[in-house]
């Protein structure tokens, strides 16, 4: 007996196989992200640098949670939102404690022309993988993925802070300028956290786009 495939049942097949393409694509962007910065954070001594290192760890694991809820199926969705908001507290709580350790430390990072190129590359591929995650979300109705490409978007800002900071470092020697940036995320970081957590996302609110 052959079973018909509906159109609706064809469509979402390839959705769910895009979604997973993307999570596999932020897995390894992020995983190479993370060797890079951390190495050359520790190398440089910068702690943003360092920081954007750890952003990477928890990006690729956040990506790791959302292509296991897409092979799991719709019933681990909430779970996996729940992890996803986690994720975000820690990386709030990390960057927190990194900005305000270098100021009160003033520590100051030697110039890495090597992370000002990773975080301008990382401007341009995070928006535009968080666009393709939030269109793949709204085709599921994937809260989980929904809230995974706000922390692909926060990713970007961070890239922004951290190429801002390293290129005022390298240019101007205003070592501040990078904590002082990171600690303005802050708030975002955690508001998208929490309602990751509460089990909503701006799909809840206004739709997905």
């Amino acid at each position: 007996m052959v079973t018909k495939v509906l159109p609706e049942q064809s469509v979402r097949a390839a959705d769910v196989q895009r979604g997973r393409k993307l999570e596999y694509f932020t897995i390894g962007w992020n995983s190479l992200e993370a060797v890079v910065a951390i190495s050359f954070g520790i190398v440089a001594g910068s702690v943003a640098l360092f920081g954007f290192g750890v952003d990477s760890v928890i990006e690729s694991s956040s990506g790791t949670i959302v292509l296991w809820r897409l092979f799991a199926g719709e019933e681990r969705e909430r779970l996996a939102l729940k992890l996803v908001g986690v994720s975000l507290l820690v990386l709030a709580a990390y960057v927190a404690f990194d900005a305000v350790k270098s100021l009160v430390f003033q520590e100051r990072p030697d110039e890495s022309y090597v992370g000002i190129a990773l975080a301008a590359v990382s401007l341009i591929v995070m928006p535009l993988l968080a666009r393709e995650k939030r269109k793949i979300a709204a085709r599921l109705n994937s809260r989980a993925m929904q809230a995974d490409s706000r922390q692909t978007s926060i990713c970007a800002y961070l890239s922004a802070i951290l190429l801002g900071g390293l290129a005022l470092n390298a240019l101007a020697g205003w070592w501040w300028a990078d904590p002082i940036a990171a600690l303005v995320m802050i708030p975002i970081i955690a508001k998208e956290g929490v309602e990751a957590l509460q089990g909503k996302t701006c799909c809840d609110d206004a739709g997905c786009h």
